[in-house]
């Protein structure tokens, strides 16, 4: 299984991934707030701004505190070759 290191320590399984989105429009807001009702948010902010919201194919949500395009150039590092997927 790959890893992905999303900010400040905080690693998630890169295969698991489904959308890396910013977190900015409203869509994506009302996504992230019913995950929380639900108890299916992973805060990994470590207590900074969110700047990209990671939709995992478990159903959680997962909040990082860097940019999406941080993410997605460290899935090519690794090897992936997802970032087509991603954008």
């Amino acid at each position: 299984m790959q890893f992905i290191n999303i900010g400040y320590g905080n690693i998630i399984a890169a295969t698991r991934i489904i959308a890396i989105i910013a977190p900015t429009a409203a869509p994506t807001k009302r996504m992230v707030q019913e995950a929380r009702e639900h108890r299916l948010v992973i805060d990994a902010t470590t207590g900074r701004k969110t700047r990209a919201v990671i939709v995992m194919d478990t159903g959680h949500i997962i909040l990082s505190a860097v940019q999406p395009e941080t993410v997605i150039s460290r899935l090519s590092k690794d090897g992936l070759n997802k970032e087509d997927d991603l954008l």
